[in-house]
């Protein structure tokens, strides 16, 4: 809930400038959403307000309010069907502007714990032709002597703001498609490494089963040999496939969110891999979504170096709150380690380049500190959040 004054009247122009910008700054499409509905509530006085966005099955696909607490919306209960006002809202060109929502003919009650409304202002939110959502304002603020409702500056005010919304959204999908390509060339090429890693153990796998079959009757002790390191590859295949199969599985960070698919991620990891894998977070519980996405790429990249390249015992992930604000993973492992001057050769092959990448279009930075015999640590460190 918001506290203290609001609305256009104390801040003008201004504060709806610093509403279009909140909108434009944000990628994902849940962002997105809650930035304008804070924006509307906000901008016009409102005491709540919702978003609507529909699906092709008489439903909505998302819904997003701000003036309702947690517990209220909880108690509601399921997500409204389109129908009555929020289905007028969804099927025409202008916005709606009524003195008391209660007493329209299309209106067919709500539930129980839902919040009593009564003036209501909405409008639909169109890319060309095509309706992306409904925007909901009801109960204008009380003014001395009673409430007043809503205006036709109101409507000018929110009908600027869903056509900047339409804007915001529509950028927000094309960011989230073209990251969805992202990820499936990422899952491509994964494909690919599993396909030529676990290749070449199981034809190693191969010749040395063969050799082992052929020393069977006239070298026994050469034999058990060769089946002692027909187990170590299969241990290694096996691996191979774990690791593989654990980084193709889609990421849980919008049911999750980054601290629990990081902690079942390594949780998996430590049960698959002869190797001790740890998880701490210390303070941090939710950052924007697109350094969410970057700490969890860089914290899979940095577990596969060590779990693959490293031949340590341990490896710790740990999950801090910086002072400043944002946050700093580290993954250290104790293995073999490298020596400086060949981290830009390595670079290619560790994954480096793309960590560094990441950490860059997050307004982060990354740290790789490694000697021979010492193993390696990989720091990101992002900020705000």
């Amino acid at each position: 809930m918001h506290s203290g004054p609001r609305g256009p009247r104390g801040g003008g122009l201004a504060a709806v400038s610093t509403a279009l910008l909140a909108m434009s700054r944000r990628l994902e499409v849940r962002d997105v959403l809650r930035t304008i509905v804070a924006s509307a509530r906000e901008l016009l006085d409102a005491d709540y307000a919702a978003l609507g966005v529909p699906d092709d099955h008489g439903g909505f696909a998302q819904f997003v309010v701000d003036g309702i607490s947690e517990e209220q919306w909880r108690a509601i209960g399921p997500l409204p069907r389109q129908h009555g006002i929020l289905a007028a809202m969804l099927h025409q060109d202008g916005p709606e502007r009524l003195a008391d929502v209660r007493r329209d003919p299309r209106f067919e009650g709500w539930p129980a714990a839902h919040p009593d409304m009564s003036d209501f202002l909405g409008l639909p939110i169109r890319d060309g032709e095509e309706t992306l959502g409904a925007l909901f304002l009801a109960n204008h603020r009380s003014v001395p002597g009673g409430r007043r409702g809503f205006t036709d500056e109101d409507e000018e005010l929110l009908s600027l703001l869903a056509q900047h919304a339409a804007i915001a959204l529509t950028n927000a999908r094309l960011y989230e498609r073209s990251r969805e390509l992202t990820i499936a060339e990422e899952r491509s090429r994964l494909a690919h490494e599993l396909h030529d890693a676990v290749s070449q153990k199981l034809f190693s796998l191969r010749l040395t089963a063969q050799a082992a079959a052929a020393l069977v009757d006239r070298d026994p002790a050469r034999a058990k040999d060769e089946l002692q390191q027909v187990a170590t590859l299969a241990a290694e295949a096996a691996d191979e496939l774990r690791a593989a199969v654990t980084e193709l599985r889609p990421a849980a960070l919008d049911e999750d969110g980054l601290v629990a698919t990081l902690r079942n991620q390594v949780r998996v990891l430590d049960r698959a891999h002869t190797a001790q894998v740890t998880f701490t977070c210390d303070g941090v519980r939710a950052l924007p979504a697109a350094q969410e996405e970057a700490v969890l790429r860089v914290a899979q990249e940095a577990l596969h170096n060590a779990l693959r390249h490293s031949a340590g015992d341990r490896i710790d992930v740990t999950l801090t709150r910086r002072e400043t604000g944002g946050a700093l993973l580290r993954v250290t492992d104790d293995g073999t380690g490298f020596s400086p001057p060949t981290v830009r050769r390595a670079g290619r092959h560790l994954g480096l380049v793309s960590m560094r990448d990441r950490a860059a279009g997050v307004g982060g930075r990354l740290t790789v500190r490694s000697e021979p015999g010492t193993g390696t640590t990989i720091e990101l460190e992002v900020p705000g959040g």
